[in-house]
């Protein structure tokens, strides 16, 4: 291919050149060619891309089609109740709200209600107009002090530095606004969530903001950010529905001096969490983790979020719950289906178990070893 074009190109080319020449007009054809045929030139000897080396000029019109495919998928071919994580239909609605515009659709649901994976609420025929106050869950159990009501529906995890700080003051404000709690992510406590919002402070492996210079847990500095007014509740990460077993990357290109300052790690260089926590290797000792916390935090509700694999260690630290007598105030339950945490292929789509079945194995065993009643569930990933 690479020689039928050199060849064939060059005729064309000195064709072209020798026929503007003749009639002494047009010579934006030749030149135009000549351009296309030396950058043609070039592809063919070039090693990055094969598909350029083989067609050294239709080559671009696969990288042309390829770069719009998302918006022809989109706009051609994705239905109303299609996309992901959100079809159209639920990102019009989000768009009108966020305008106020009215949000209301004609001809009902176009949704398949008759499917089996329908979901719906139980209404009743009794209707009455909504209260004052917000339904809430009071989260803490009897070894904590200062309990916290927490709405049903809040922000889940999300990192200033994966976030910007724009974003995270929005959402704060909104937590603030809407009466609900606004989970920091294991990137810290930044300035920017500080803007009147509750906050549930995340512990990643990595010990972000409460960490000392070997990236080992420090109770001073936990102490000292957990007396913040803003923090409600903290949760300890074990693992991530969309990276379960892998550790976050912080690349050193985003790792400026202010996020450095709040994570307590040099600027400029890739932070690399480790896979599980250096404060605790078993079940007895992330109750006894849980209830450090809890004890330098003055009683406020401590937990822990993780996406369920082999489900002998969960049932271990239930087990473990009765053997201490030390009890988590929730526990957070990440589906495999993920969220906003960048990951390999292999482990979004391979690794961890979906958020449904986690669900009914966290409650039912809960129930089996009788601590059900001790602590609160939340659910996390793609709800």
């Amino acid at each position: 291919m690479r020689e039928k074009f050199i060849r064939w190109g060059l005729v064309l080319l000195v064709v072209t050149w020798v026929i503007s020449i003749l009639i002494k007009t047009h010579y934006w054809i030749p030149i135009l060619l000549s351009c296309i045929y030396f950058l043609g030139l070039y592809n063919s000897f070039q090693t990055k891309h094969a598909i350029l080396r083989n067609f050294p000029v239709l080559g671009y019109f696969r990288y042309f089609f390829e770069e719009i495919s998302p918006e022809m998928q989109q706009y051609f071919i994705e239905r109303e109740t299609d996309g992901k994580p959100f079809p159209r239909n639920e990102r019009s609605a989000a768009y009108r709200r966020a305008k106020n515009i009215s949000d209301t659709v004609p001809f009902g649901t176009q949704l398949e209600i008759n499917n089996r994976k329908y979901e719906g609420i139980k209404h009743s025929i009794y209707a009455k107009s909504p209260g004052e106050e917000l339904p809430t869950v009071l989260v803490g159990g009897d070894q904590c002090t200062q309990k916290y009501k927490a709405s049903l529906f809040n922000i889940s995890a999300m990192s200033f530095g994966s976030l910007s700080d724009r974003a995270q003051m929005a959402l704060n404000r909104g937590a603030k606004k809407g009466g609900f709690y606004h989970n920091t992510g294991e990137g810290g406590i930044s300035p920017y969530h500080l803007e009147g919002g509750d906050l549930c402070w995340q512990i990643g492996t990595g010990y972000f903001g409460c960490r000392d210079d070997n990236g080992r847990f420090s109770p001073e500095i936990f102490k000292k950010n957990v007396a913040l007014p803003a923090v409600k509740m903290i949760e300890i990460k074990i693992s991530q529905g969309a990276k379960p077993g892998h550790g976050g990357v912080l690349p050193g290109s985003k790792n400026t001096p202010e996020i450095a300052a709040i994570r307590h790690v040099q600027p400029g260089m890739t932070i690399i969490s480790p896979p599980s926590h250096s404060s605790f290797s078993d079940a007895a000792g992330l109750l006894r983790f849980i209830q450090q916390l809890r004890d330098l935090s003055e009683g406020k509700p401590v937990g822990f979020k993780l996406c369920i694999g082999d489900t002998r260690e969960f049932e271990d630290i239930c087990a473990q719950m009765n053997v201490l007598k030390i009890y988590p105030d929730f526990i957070t339950v990440d589906g495999a289906e993920g969220g906003t945490g960048a990951a390999p292929p292999e482990f979004s789509d391979g690794v961890g178990m979906p958020l449904e079945p986690s669900l009914i194995f966290v409650n039912r065993t809960l129930t089996n070893f009788n601590v059900r009643d001790k602590l609160k569930v939340i659910a996390s990933g793609k709800v």
